[in-house]
């Protein structure tokens, strides 16, 4: 698979985009800091109920004289204004989601409880959906031939195909977004966060994090302890893990995800798989396997090859939730009989491809902001380590989570050293995680709660991506209670249901 995607498939992004007119940004443009701070909103109606709005933030910090990113802003407000408790900022993962379109969806995501005391407030961070400018790499026919690309070469001129891939890609980045490129990390995003909590008259902020949101929300509290009030950190990553140990780690994340929807799907009528769980996975495996070699049909009428990278994206892409499944039942059951349409249209969703065949910001953001927020290795050698191990403990997934992050070997802009996180200072901060998340392993919430001074882990016994929302009531409520009363869980507690 093309990049370890630390995701937004907890959240629907085809969403209608802020409709009317976009507020404009502020008028005086900030060259100082506290120019930046005191920005105020000028929010205007949107989308039935909603609110837009702009502000800017510059490339860089050190220089807040220097270039801006212009970045849009949008709210539900509170709809109980009477105990309101203040705003809510969100953001779904990626790296690469919109905060925009996932407060769209807020009254699907979002329990009564919450809706009624907070103004739930998204933000598309720097490089991404609506922002000005916007990461530009790869085009929409050159995104399908990398996506496309075989991510499990088994002799050197498969490895040549997939290395020349991976530099062209890196390489058009560096033509269309050059300027872009150093300032689109995450500790960046955080500062622009903090801005945006002061514009929004805030005194401290209060989050939720999906996913890789976990990690923008754990840098800002690295950054500004003392203005946290409450942080979810949903679907926790580790920030202490180096990057390939990660990549080995989400794909037996995957794994062991595929494992559970096996089990499942040998109990159900109709399941295309057959005898054990390790017979569902080979079954699958030697499909991917074959169609690498000899494609399956595709009903889509754009030309996109169904071989086994977009395969195996399909299936990747139905793990992130359980409600999936029964779709990722029926695609395989296609599959097996020659058509590869369903699993095409799943790995369609996996980095926002539309049916014109444009894609969302994510698919380049994922991996301009990936390969600069952590080391990667720049000479072959751990990789082929590393693609190795990843293979032994994950068969179906583990060679093509890995090399699908080659890109970063050849990236044109040094990354960021190995963060340190731990927010010393911070209030309370509850970091959550689920038992079986494909693409977050529950160590990574263990992890992430531990190095945190002060984190609280809340796990759930469950499968797919993230816990909040995701049906159980026991996490609801208890997130919601944290959110709105402060009130904090025993660290350890593991919901059943």
């Amino acid at each position: 698979m093309r990049r370890a995607r630390w995701a937004v498939g907890a959240v629907v992004l085809a969403l209608t985009a802020c409709s009317g007119t976009p507020a404009p940004a502020p008028a005086a443009e900030p060259s100082t800091l506290a120019a930046y701070y005191a920005q105020h909103l000028n929010w205007q109606p949107c989308d039935g109920g909603f609110e837009c709005a702009q502000f800017v933030v510059p490339f860089d910090y050190a220089k807040p004289d220097g270039p801006r990113f212009t970045l849009p802003v949008v709210k539900l407000p509170a709809a109980d204004p009477a105990h309101r408790v203040g705003a809510l900022v969100i953001n779904p993962g990626g790296p690469g989601g919109s905060g925009v379109q996932y407060a769209l969806g807020a009254r699907l995501e979002f329990p009564a409880a919450v809706l009624a005391r907070f103004d739930i407030v998204g933000f598309d961070p720097r490089g991404v959906g609506a922002s000005q400018p916007t990461l530009n790499c790869e085009n929409g026919p050159q995104l399908d031939t990398f996506f496309a690309t075989d991510d499990e070469p088994s002799d050197p001129a498969q490895l040549a195909r997939v290395i020349a891939a991976s530099k062209q890609f890196a390489a058009q980045c560096e033509r269309n977004s050059a300027a872009l490129l150093p300032y689109v990390g995450t500790p960046n995003a955080a500062r622009d966060m903090d801005v945006l909590r002061a514009a929004l008259g805030e005194s401290r902020l209060t989050y939720l994090g999906k996913s890789y949101g976990t990690y923008l929300g754990a840098w800002y509290a690295q950054l500004f302890p003392h203005r946290v009030r409450a942080l979810v950190l949903d679907g926790s990553v580790d920030p202490a893990t180096s990057s390939l140990d990660a990549t080995i780690a989400q794909a037996q994340g995957f794994q062991g995800a595929f494992g559970s929807f096996a089990a499942w799907c040998l109990s159900a009528p109709g399941c295309p798989l057959e005898g054990s769980v390790a017979d569902a996975e080979a079954k699958v495996e030697a499909l991917i396997a074959r169609a690498n070699s000899a494609p399956l049909a595709s009903r889509l009428d754009d030309g996109q090859v169904a071989d086994g990278a977009m395969l195996l994206y399909g299936v990747a892409d139905a793990l992130y939730s359980r409600s999936s499944w029964p779709i990722l039942k029926a695609a395989l059951a296609s599959a097996f009989t020659g058509d590869g349409t369903g699993l095409v249209e799943l790995a369609n969703q996996l980095y926002g491809r539309n049916p014109n065949g444009t894609y969302s910001t994510l698919a380049n953001a994922v991996t301009a902001i990936d390969c600069l927020d952590r080391p990667w290795p720049r000479s072959l050698a751990p990789w082929r380590s590393a693609a190795s191990a990843a293979q032994k403990a994950a068969p179906m997934f583990g060679a093509a989570l890995v090399w699908g992050s080659l890109a970063c070997a050849y990236w044109p802009v040094p990354s960021y050293p190995q963060p340190q996180i731990k927010a010393a200072g911070a209030p309370p901060i509850l970091v959550v995680g689920t038992l079986r998340d494909p693409a977050t392993p529950y160590r990574w919430a263990q992890a992430m709660a531990a190095d945190l001074a002060s984190g609280v882990l809340l796990g759930w016994n469950g499968d797919g991506h993230t816990a909040y929302g995701e049906g159980s009531a026991c996490i609801d409520t208890i997130v919601n209670d944290y959110l709105i009363d402060l009130a904090v869980p025993r660290s350890g507690t593991v919901c059943q249901h």
